[in-house]
């Protein structure tokens, strides 16, 4: 079968691999639908291995060269003994996450920071840039009717922006701030929009800029030529923002994070930095201010934002801005590191 295989940094190649030899007991075999992009991902062609594992992972003993994709949906083709979840024939999403079940942390069920965690198309030895793949059954969730195939490849990514804001504690009627308009700060502002919020959006990339207006959701605001913190005080009669939603892995979004919000009110450090930023820790303490970051996104999350997309309420192809096909994934990868930063989300047609 054809695959899109990582073997070292820049390097990724379409190839033909030995085929699944089938759904063991407990398993699933899948053909991928639609897969995404993560920043995961671009960060592993860009400056990898980083989480692909170069010697055998602790957990399913996968090493490099890796099958990528995590974010992704498919047809279920063959289940394996025992499954009684899904059938052969079902449209499903796949949640990547795999945990031990037995550390501290997964008897506490918080597998999401399993102290061996893997993850399917990073440390698996199958991933959804491929036209087969085999999946823990438990790891699939039926999407009905009302939830189309693309849709489906974007639960996982959505699973992380509504992580994201819902431990900022969103409710109807705050006004928040979301940091960044790329994929997860655009799926964090149509998912704060969902819950009543009033949104607010800072993004200096015009692009961005341009799908963030294009969401419908809220005010979009240049940091370049305004002052957030500022301009967002006196919107709110000198208060601040209840919440802000820091998905830029930027240390002056960050800074700017905490200089927009109200006393009492929560910072979710939801976009990943890649090196040290500078805050003032005792502007958090004077203001009584919560900064939490978040990792990943609780693994028995799948149903609920696939209901939420199923009822129109969280539109998560709205980010979608370019779809190819797997024998140009390396253009997707590239498109998505070129400094011009003109596309927002690519997804792989992995058919």
């Amino acid at each position: 079968m054809k695959a899109a295989v990582f073997h070292a940094a820049h390097d990724i190649r379409v190839e033909s691999v030995t085929d699944p030899a089938g759904a063991g007991p407990g398993e699933v075999l899948v053909r991928p639908y639609w897969c995404g992009i993560c920043g995961t991902d671009l960060h592993e062609y860009a400056m990898g291995p980083i989480v692909i594992p170069s010697t055998p992972h602790p957990l399913t003993g996968a090493s490099a060269p890796q099958i990528l994709g995590h974010e992704f949906s498919g047809e279920v083709l063959e289940v394996g003994a025992g499954v009684s979840n899904v059938a052969v024939g079902d449209r499903v999403s796949v949640m990547p996450l795999l945990s031990c079940g037995t550390c501290y942390y997964c008897r506490r069920a918080l597998n999401h920071l399993c102290q061996r965690m893997g993850c399917i198309g990073l440390s698996f030895a199958w991933g959804g840039i491929a036209e087969l793949a085999v999946v823990p059954a438990t790891h699939v969730s039926v999407l009905p009717e009302t939830v189309s195939d693309l849709q489906g490849a974007l639960v996982e990514p959505g699973a992380v922006a509504a992580y994201g804001v819902d431990t900022a504690n969103v409710r109807p009627g705050d006004t928040v701030l979301i940091t960044g308009a790329g994929p997860i700060g655009a799926l964090a502002a149509l998912y704060s929009s969902s819950l009543g919020a009033n949104v607010f959006i800072s993004e200096v990339n015009p692009f961005r800029a341009e799908l963030a207006r294009g969401l419908d959701v809220g005010t979009v605001l240049d940091p370049t030529e305004v002052d957030v913190p500022a301009f967002l005080k006196d919107a709110t009669e000198g208060i601040g923002v209840d919440a802000v939603i820091e998905c830029s892995g930027n240390e002056r979004a960050l800074q700017a994070a905490i200089a927009s919000v109200r006393s009492a009110g929560r910072i979710s450090q939801t976009g990943l930095h890649t090196k040290a930023a500078s805050i003032d820790p005792m502007v958090l303490s004077e203001h009584d201010i919560t900064l939490a970051g978040t990792w990943c996104y609780p693994v028995t999350d799948w149903p609920r934002i696939i209901d939420l997309i199923a009822r129109g309420r969280y539109p998560v192809e709205k980010v979608v801005t370019a779809q190819v096909g797997m024998d140009d994934v390396v253009s997707g990868f590239e498109t998505l590191l070129s400094p011009r930063g003109d596309q927002v989300k690519v997804l792989i047609n992995a058919r």
